[in-house]
Order: C-alpha cells, then structure tokens, then sequence
C-alpha cells in the first residue's frame, strides 16, 4: 500500500512539473534586457519598451522604427502609458510592424532593412 501511495505522489509531482513549465510570465521577466529588445510573431502578445520615449523595436530579430516617435519632452513615455514597458500585441506585416493595447494606443513602425543595432540607446 506504501508503494502504491508514493506512485501516486510521484505521478502528481511529475503532472505538476509538466503543467507549471507551460505558464507563460504576467509580466517582463528581471532578465528583460535594459534596450528595446523583445521578440515576438505576429500577433502575439509584446512588452513594448517605453522607458525613454517610444521609438524602436525588435521584432523577430528585425530592428524597427516609428513614424512618429513618442515621448513627453523629456525623455520619458507619454501620459498614459505605462513605464518601463507598454504590455499590448504586435502584428508584423512585411516591412511594418503595428503595436496595439487596451488602452487604445496604436504606434506603427517600419522596418530598418540590415539594421544590427537600436539608432538610440537608453540609459
């Protein structure tokens, strides 16, 4: 009976391990990168980096860049939106890539075609 009832244990703990290794993270992880660096496929959910104002992003290995960058005047994300990162969705669409969230914000970028690197980095 001993030996039946620590199966049971061991299958549970395994299910469980299973299970809890397919929970995706509520939030940016403490190893986020201190850049605009996030990937994502299209459609899916992105933090959108926003600590210095709205103006890049790695999608997909890809560098893009806004039509209109965002920011307060002082280096910071507009009212409303949140800081360090906007969670929301990005869809890629060739060379355009378009952020979305639930509070309304659109931002479009295009792609910086051979870009290696972000054309601003935030301390």
């Amino acid at each position: 009976m001993a030996t039946r009832y620590g199966r049971g244990i061991a299958a549970a703990a395994a299910a469980l391990a299973v299970l809890s290794g397919c929970a995706l993270p509520a939030a940016p992880q403490s190893n986020v990168p201190t850049g605009p660096t996030t990937s994502a496929a299209p459609g899916v959910p992105f933090a959108l980096f926003t600590h210095c104002g709205i103006y890049e992003a790695q999608v997909q290995g890809s560098f893009f860049v806004t039509d209109q960058p965002l920011d307060d005047g002082h280096g910071n994300p507009p009212s409303g939106w949140g800081n360090p990162y906007q969670p929301g969705t990005i869809t890629v669409e060739g060379q355009r890539a378009v952020f979305h969230d639930g509070s309304g914000h659109t931002v479009t970028f295009h792609e910086r075609a051979g870009a290696t690197s972000f054309l601003k980095t935030c301390s």
